[in-house]
């Protein structure tokens, strides 16, 4: 893969080193490049400057058909399906708890009237409830709860820049403000991870199991980063505005109020986001060193061994 700016070389990769690519604003990719890409399993996603998903292209559908089948067969069986439903929660709150716990031991004096710890026990008692709840429509509703929760103490967590950064409430499409305009980014970054770890195993990233089916929607891909918004997309927002990396300028409000990153946030942004990708952590269940860009891989790779019935349930990943 060469890459060009303005008739200039600026950087050529073997596409064996590559994952995936994510091409943002006016990109254009050869017809040669992407057929490379689609033989090699190298997803090639289009988003707007801003960072809005606009489309994807990807190879042949690979992977076992009757993988496929059975990840049917258990998502239209909610009796079937809830299992996985408790697990992807329980390892989202937990892992929402783990990231609230971190903001509490670093800054205590941020935590003077106890909303944190108070919200940390509150997530405790969820986690025991969806142990008991098997309806996924309840599971679903306490899922926006705990959500609710937990941004509301974001604010909480942001030790710099409070002016320019702050969470009233999250807003999505589209972003209204220099908060919500990065974690959107960053979830959608997080999402093209995901979508490529599905099809990497052979799932099918459309049909998931706590996010309902829609035209579009990636829902398994949404399924498996749940248990990873927190404590990589979350965590990663905070230290850039916490370490003061970067700052209130570097956003924009576009006339229809939608606030967006300029060039040099989004440069800064898309580098700390791949080295944290680079850094190890142990995982919980396979207990073994992984860089953090490979634990979607690893998750999709175990709800696989459980549709396949190699392991008895789908084990979440716990940040320790």
């Amino acid at each position: 893969m060469v890459v060009k700016v303005e008739g200039q070389e600026k950087l050529r990769l073997p596409i064996h080193t590559l994952g995936g690519i994510v091409c943002f604003g006016n990109v254009l990719c050869s017809p040669f490049l992407l057929g490379l890409c689609g033989q090699r399993g190298v997803n090639v996603g289009f988003l707007t400057e801003h960072g809005r998903f606009m489309t994807r292209a990807q190879g042949p559908i690979s992977g076992n058909i009757l993988l496929r089948k059975e990840q049917y067969r258990k998502a239209q069986a909610p009796k079937e399906a809830v299992g996985i439903v408790q697990n992807i929660l329980a390892g989202k709150l937990t892992n929402m708890r783990t990231v609230l716990r971190r903001a509490m031991r670093d800054h205590p004096e941020n935590d003077k009237d106890k909303a944190i710890s108070q919200a940390t026990d509150r997530l405790d008692y969820i986690v025991g409830k969806i142990e008991q709840t098997v309806d996924i429509d309840v599971l679903r509703g306490l899922e926006g709860d705990t959500a609710k929760l937990y941004f509301s103490l974001f604010d909480r967590m942001i030790t710099a820049d409070k002016e320019s950064f702050f969470m009233k409430e999250r807003s999505r499409r589209p972003p209204l403000d220099k908060l919500n305009a990065l974690l959107s980014f960053l979830y959608t970054l997080l999402t093209h991870d995901a979508v490529g770890a599905c099809e990497g195993v052979g799932l099918d990233p459309q049909m998931g199991f706590l996010h309902a089916m829609r035209p579009g929607r990636p829902s398994l891909a949404l399924d498996l980063m749940e248990e990873f918004r927190s404590v990589i997309a979350d965590r990663l927002a905070l230290s850039l505005i916490n370490l003061k990396q970067i700052n209130g300028k570097g956003f924009k409000t576009t006339e229809t109020g939608a606030v967006a990153m300029d060039d040099e946030t989004r440069k800064t942004l898309l580098v700390a986001y791949q080295k944290r990708k680079q850094e190890e952590i142990m995982h919980p269940y396979l207990q073994e060193k992984a860089p953090i860009g490979l634990l979607l891989h690893l998750q999709a790779l175990l709800l696989a061994r459980y549709l396949r019935g190699d392991i008895d349930g789908y084990p979440p990943f716990f940040w320790r």
